[in-house]
């Protein structure tokens, strides 16, 4: 299958590049510089030019902060953008996979989020990404709209590289406790996302590491297999004063007969650390 990776220079990106290759597919990622997701003629130049089947759509404003600021540079990104890309996927007749975000919910459940699940955005950033949800879904019937969380991996910024350079530097970190989600190994995500877009399963799909933990068990947990003696120290989402409110649980599953199930969160960063280790 001939793939076009939108974002091709981010974490999740790099994964799913490299998923696809070893899948056999034939890959094409583009950059910023190759593709600009809120450029039109630049999104028509790149899907009619390379004339895909699959589009995986991995350009994103991620800054969940700076989105509060400028709402509506998330919103032309995650919203207007992607409706763009998924509308030239479909005059290609492809299919476009739109990875979201569980930040589309508000956190006030106590259960796990499942598919069917009415979406409440309380941040700029999860309105931005419950946009392009719609927008995405409007403009491709071919669409797998994929809500993922607690994304890391190897190829970019994220809170386990984050943790594990405060291991090297600091005898102890602050982090919060009340709230509760599902740490995702990019890894998995990037395989799970291609194997999407080899079937026609469309729709809504939530893909997340299996388990759920907070942000303070969750720095244990990268401590205590990475061998560090740092001190986890715990606090709350108002003493943090974050620009942008994040929901307080926000565990995905899903409620699909035959959903994707991925590794069980502590699994897979094991063996995303032993990968680092290795690489050192």
């Amino acid at each position: 299958m001939r793939i076009l990776v939108a974002g091709g220079e981010g974490m999740l990106a790099h994964e799913v590049i490299d998923a696809a290759r070893r899948r056999g597919h034939e890959v094409t990622p583009l950059g910023r510089g190759d593709l600009d997701i809120a450029d039109p003629r630049s999104i028509d130049d790149a899907v009619g030019g390379n004339a895909p089947e699959a589009v995986i759509n991995c350009a994103a404003w991620s800054d969940v902060d700076g989105a509060e600021d400028d709402e509506r540079g998330a919103m032309k990104v995650n919203d207007e953008g992607a409706a763009l890309l998924a509308a030239a996927a479909e005059r290609v007749g492809a299919k476009v996979v739109y990875p979201s975000s569980d930040y589309v919910f508000d956190g006030m459940k106590v259960t796990p989020y499942v598919e069917s699940d009415l979406p409440a955005p309380i941040s700029a950033y999860g309105r931005s990404k419950l946009g392009g949800e719609t927008s995405v879904a409007v403009a491709n019937p071919r669409h797998f709209i994929v809500r993922s969380s607690w994304l890391y991996g190897p190829a970019g910024k994220n809170f386990v590289a984050t943790m594990l350079q405060i291991g090297r530097e600091q005898p102890e970190v602050l982090v919060v406790s009340d709230q509760i989600g599902c740490p995702t190994s990019c890894v998995d995500l990037g395989m799970a996302l291609v194997g999407l877009a080899e079937g026609e399963d469309y729709g809504i799909h939530h893909i997340a590491g299996t388990g759920s933990c907070t942000w303070f068990e969750f720095a244990q947990e990268i401590f205590d297999q990475a061998g560090y003696e740092t001190r986890v120290m715990s606090t709350t989402s108002d003493m943090m004063a974050r620009r942008a409110p994040r929901p307080a649980y926000s565990v995905l599953v899903s409620e699909r007969p035959r959903p994707v199930v991925l590794p069980e969160w502590r699994k897979s960063l094991r063996r995303y650390l032993a990968d680092l280790e290795l690489e050192s």
